[in-house]
């Protein structure tokens, strides 16, 4: 099958978002290659089409295939940092050792998925220029990751760094989280979400805009309150609902701004209001 120029795309990290978005480039035509770090899922991402290999940043590179995955116009990279688990030390240096292949290669373009978590609360609205350097930010090893992809940035290679707030949609559930609680305290703060169908509206629309290079935020631009969200989504499955009590100190907060990319980019939200995203049960828990 013959690809027009631009039209072949790696998704380095096919999980919860990167599955769903490699099934999506498949529709609109690309050719789609990707990586999973479990030998298990192998066989599944084959079935659906995607060219997939098993790849690891550990964080040096594991696998024999880098070479074929990267062997591109376009990749995309969805790599949890699992801060908690790795240290803030990792995954900025999966990024360093990623860089560095990436650099020996013809890639035209990179979208970098990050995320919210890089703006501290400081109970106001949030903006991409707030946090330019790790310095400024809440989680300073991300800084540090999308600086590493950003500084591949030149005349034949655009960068794109798209901050997602929190991934909601099918079977994340904000109310599965927090069912039954009681006496939550962060229940007037506002959310950042994002339904993941419009986390892979909005990359379908980079890919085919000239553009927007440099970092955007992408969030909802409706921010409820958590207690709204949360109630709703247990009312939608017939959870129990947490109860919530008037905090003893002030609960800081951030309210993150999707406006640059609502200007530089024509999308339209699918989910512009978080108690109205789409959620689907795909399995039951043991508790349900």
């Amino acid at each position: 099958m013959a690809h027009a120029s631009g039209k072949t795309i790696s998704v380095v990290g096919c999980g919860w978002l990167g599955k769903s978005l490699a099934e999506r480039l498949l529709v609109e035509g690309y050719l789609v290659k990707g990586s999973t770090t479990s030998p298990a899922k192998l066989a599944g991402l084959k079935s659906l089409g995607i060219e997939a290999y098993v790849a690891s940043l550990s964080p040096d590179p594991r696998g024999e295939h880098w070479s074929e995955l990267l062997d591109v116009d376009t990749v995309i990279v969805d790599i949890p940092p699992r801060v908690s688990h790795l240290g803030g030390d990792f995954h900025p240096q999966q990024m360093d050792f990623l860089a560095a292949m990436l650099n020996k290669t013809s890639v035209s373009k990179i979208i970098y998925v990050s995320s919210t978590s890089v703006y501290p609360e400081l109970n106001r609205v949030m903006t991409e220029a707030d946090v330019l350097e790790s310095g400024q930010s809440a989680s300073p090893g991300l800084v540090l990751a999308e600086n590493r992809m950003l500084d591949l940035a030149s005349a034949s290679r655009r960068v794109t760094v798209l901050r997602c707030g929190g991934l909601m949609g099918y079977d994340r559930i904000p109310g599965k989280y927090v069912r039954g609680k009681q006496n939550m305290t962060t229940g007037s703060l506002p959310v950042n979400y994002i339904h993941r169908d419009d986390v892979i509206g909005i990359v379908s629309a980079l890919l085919r805009s000239e553009n927007p290079d440099g970092v955007y935020n992408a969030v909802a631009p409706q921010h409820p309150s958590r207690r709204e969200v949360y109630e709703t989504s247990c009312a939608e499955f017939g959870w129990e609902s947490p109860t919530f009590k008037v905090p003893t100190h002030s609960e800081k907060y951030k309210l993150v701004s999707s406006d640059k990319l609502g200007s530089m980019l024509d999308y339209t939200f699918q989910y512009p209001d978080p108690l109205t995203f789409h959620y689907e049960l795909f399995y039951k828990t043991r508790d349900n």
